[in-house]
């Protein structure tokens, strides 16, 4: 699950974070830096979690309109969305249950909040459209859960306040981890039962030598690489560039260097767009002319080898996507 955009995110914010504490030490830096990652694991985890916590909401709230109906001798309401298949098999999921029994807080402690939340649910033309639905499928019950995840989940306020309460790693990382919770959704199949894999948190050990690499050389490597930023900065203003800029280039050189086998324009992209959520305003522009530079630079002198693709006409830089900006 943790993917190379979470790794880039990460290092950049521990090698910030290693540069603002006094006790510059490699080996805690590097621990806190896999810490940080696993608990972007944590937290998919705690959003499949959510659904199974307003699945059981509702149940609670069924259970007292279906003893209320049964004494006034009314319709009971349905149970439709309280047995929802795929709500309950996530429920039932083994590996979630076995996660879950190891946290010491849940979303039992947010009750309020939840209560709310189902009652928005309960409020909405998805929820009302499926209840009076005939589709009675496995299929239905899944794709209702994507729709409402997207809808009322994906882009809270609430929510994101509530988990930065619980942790605060947790502050930039829910933008990534909806998309895989969104992906664990679609890959549900009923005759999986409580055995549904969820994704892994590593997909493999070459993602951990990647995180582990470029933070490495991107902290043991600083004076080469600011040399490298000094010889390419002739048509820059080098000493007025903010601190978080050199750190992004800092990280970018030493992915352009560790990693042979990733194109330099990717590695440019990459960190472009991260800029634009971490520095100034004119970051991004600034990033991507000093890094073209550096690469080019890098490759004349031999100490890099890569292919330099032709550069393209220059665009606006508009953000892609949401990440909460970090305060310097």
């Amino acid at each position: 699950m943790i993917n190379r955009e979470i790794i880039r995110i990460k290092i950049v914010q521990l090698t910030y974070a290693y540069y603002q504490n006094g006790n510059k030490n490699i080996d805690t830096a590097e621990k806190e830096l896999f810490f940080s990652l696993s608990k972007a694991y944590d937290l998919y985890n705690y959003m499949l979690a959510l659904i199974v916590a307003v699945n059981k909401e509702s149940a609670r709230r069924n259970e007292v309109l279906v003893q209320r109906a049964k004494r006034e001798g009314t319709t009971e309401p349905s149970q439709k969305f309280v047995f929802n298949r795929f709500a309950i098999q996530l429920a039932e999921n083994k590996q979630l249950e076995e996660f879950m029994s190891t946290q010491k807080s849940g979303w039992d402690e947010n009750a309020t909040f939840v209560a709310s939340l189902l009652e928005k649910i309960e409020q909405s033309d998805i929820y009302q459209d499926y209840m009076n639905s005939t589709d009675d499928s496995y299929d239905a019950d899944r794709e209702l859960w994507r729709k409402l995840y997207r809808t009322f989940i994906q882009d809270n306020d609430e929510i994101d306040s509530i988990l930065e309460d619980m942790s605060l790693y947790w502050n930039d990382d829910k933008t990534i981890v909806d998309t895989f919770v969104l992906k664990t959704i679609k890959r549900f199949e009923e005759q999986n039962g409580a055995k549904q894999e969820l994704l892994q948190e590593w997909d493999s050990e070459e993602e951990k030598d990647f995180a582990r690499k470029i933070f490495r050389a991107a902290i043991l490597n600083a004076d080469e690489y600011q040399r490298a930023m000094s010889e390419a900065s002739r048509n820059w203003d080098f000493s007025r560039l903010a601190f978080m800029d050199i750190i992004l280039m800092q990280i970018a050189i030493a992915e352009m260097m560790t990693l042979p086998n990733i194109p330099i324009s990717v590695t440019i992209n990459e960190y472009v767009e991260i800029a634009k959520f971490y520095s100034t305003p004119k970051s991004a522009g600034y990033i991507n002319g000093m890094l073209d530079g550096i690469a080019r630079n890098l490759v004349e002198s031999g100490r890099l080898a890569k292919f330099i693709e032709p550069k393209k006409e220059k665009k606006d830089y508009k953000p892609k996507k949401q990440i909460t900006k970090k305060n310097d």
